[in-house]
């Protein structure tokens, strides 16, 4: 028995450093994967594009809610160094402009409440942001606009109002 303890605890030591390794390596794997699956469905760098309205056939992976519309924008500092102006246009139902980082982190997330929803996303390090600004954790992530669409007429009036949203480099 004295002569399995060596490889018994060898063992579970390998198995704490695996499972701590897969806890901090699987965000930014997923977000990298999720990167690459949005550039791939045309998700613009530094544009919203309104995704099809969700139902049973255009679902994937992620179960998305029918009942919202979705619009997504990817950004990446090395493209913007100097950030991104992001703008929500404002919807009469609910809205939120949520910003991911490349670990999958939600960092900020506004609510529309029947405005227009504005503010500058900075890159990582950046010094005091002005008033209005956010500071990004990382250099890449997603931008998730999420409005109330739970029927076709709902959703394109959203898709009129989607026309005003913008993530543009500054």
């Amino acid at each position: 028995m004295k002569r399995l303890l060596g490889p018994l605890a060898l063992a579970v030591i390998a198995a704490l450093a695996g499972h701590f390794l897969v806890l901090q390596q699987a965000p930014s794997f997923i977000m990298d994967r999720a990167l690459v699956m949005l550039e791939q469905r045309g998700i613009p760098l530094h544009g919203f594009q309104l995704a099809e309205r969700m139902t049973p056939e255009t679902q994937s992976v992620v179960r998305p809610s029918p009942d919202l519309a979705y619009s997504a924008c990817r950004f990446d500092f090395d493209e913007a160094p100097d950030g991104i102006k992001v703008r929500m246009a404002a919807t009469p139902d609910y809205a939120s402009l949520s910003f991911f980082d490349a670990n999958t982190n939600n960092f900020l997330t506004l609510r529309g409440e029947g405005e227009t929803r504005e503010t500058i996303l900075l890159p990582p390090g950046s010094a005091e942001p002005p008033e209005g600004s956010a500071v990004s954790p990382t250099t890449r992530g997603v931008i998730l606009i999420r409005r109330l669409a739970p029927t076709q007429e709902a959703y394109d009036a959203v898709a009129a109002i989607a026309a005003g949203d913008a993530c543009e480099t500054i």
